[in-house]
């Protein structure tokens, strides 16, 4: 059997206690039952005795990266048998070393998340950027906490696209609360009639156009999409999307909006074709509410790309 190990990164106080207590250990995917938690560095949130029992964490302080090793962990495998492990990791250490650390056989990464202070984030951008982005570049989610009205959000975006364009960023306010994107969040022309979605991009424009329709009305949208027809659903729709991961592989679904074909038509399940579609806000049948509902204006035969899953932006 598999355990997960989980990877939470960031420099000291940029929040990675309060991720892993507040956000990482209410996912429904973490098991009931004995839990590794190494934690390399210690700031200002602790994790009390209490919360430890209540929650079947075993703690260690790992002061040094090379106590993390193949005998430490095969001892931990042998006393523990935890059914996950999270490592609290050193934002200053080498993130790569630890993801090419030999670990149990069963023991397998399947999630890393990085935290970053608002507060200094443009310090760290102008004097510290490549000792930053080492612990973003392979991160799947990365928190952005306490940012103040002056944080240069889109020039983050912007710089970490260039690194790691397929992450999640999520931006929370000094209140702890997430910010909703703007328009010059989005990493597409919003004004242009006919938007063009780059592949690592569908994610963010499928969340924003359900949470903001009327941004998208009438305007022409291309992208690389899988082609997929429920059953039940009618010969002359289809819901081109695709498989997004929210936050971990557990978590993959298919996700797309329908499309009208203008007609019946037969396809080829989960082929993958390039479409261009009129996004329209409206009910697709009787007796629905409105949502986004997509007609197919071009679609043409496209190569599988190489990463077939996309984040949820």
């Amino acid at each position: 059997m598999t355990t997960p190990v989980y990877i939470c990164t960031g420099f000291l106080d940029s929040g990675k206690t309060t991720f892993i207590k507040d956000t990482l250990m209410k996912q429904e995917w973490i098991e009931e039952g004995p839990t590794l938690l190494l934690q390399c560095e210690e700031g200002e949130e602790e994790y009390s005795e209490k919360y430890l029992d209540e929650n079947g964490l075993f703690l260690f302080n790992i002061e040094e990266r090379e106590k993390l090793n193949k005998t430490f962990f095969e001892n931990c495998e042998k006393i523990y048998h935890p059914v996950q492990v999270i490592i609290e990791y050193n934002g200053t250490w080498d993130l790569q070393e630890i993801l090419d650390e030999d670990f149990p056989r069963n023991w397998e990464i399947q999630g890393v998340y990085s935290t970053v202070s608002g507060e200094t984030l443009d310090m760290y951008l102008k004097n510290m950027r490549n000792m930053l982005m080492n612990q973003l570049t392979e991160s799947e989610l990365i928190i952005i906490n306490r940012c103040g009205e002056n944080t240069n959000r889109s020039a983050f975006r912007r710089a970490l696209k260039i690194q790691n364009p397929q992450a999640q960023l999520i931006f929370e306010g000094v209140d702890g609360n997430i910010i909703p994107q703007t328009e010059e969040d989005l990493p597409y022309d919003l004004k242009a009639d006919h938007i063009f979605i780059d592949d690592v991009d569908f994610g963010t424009w499928y969340v924003d156009a359900y949470e903001h329709p009327e941004r998208y009305e009438h305007k022409k949208i291309t992208f690389l999409a899988q082609l997929f027809r429920p059953k039940g659903m009618p010969a002359n729709m289809l819901i081109p999307g695709r498989q997004i991961m929210t936050c971990c592989a557990d978590d993959i679904r298919f996700y797309g909006y329908p499309c009208n074909l203008g007609r019946a038509a037969q396809i080829t399940q989960r082929s993958w074709k390039k479409v261009t579609v009129k996004f329209e806000y409206e009910a697709y049948r009787p007796m629905v509410p409105k949502q986004p509902v997509l007609y197919m204006l071009e679609m043409e035969s496209a190569e599988k790309p190489e990463e077939e899953v996309v984040y949820l932006g």
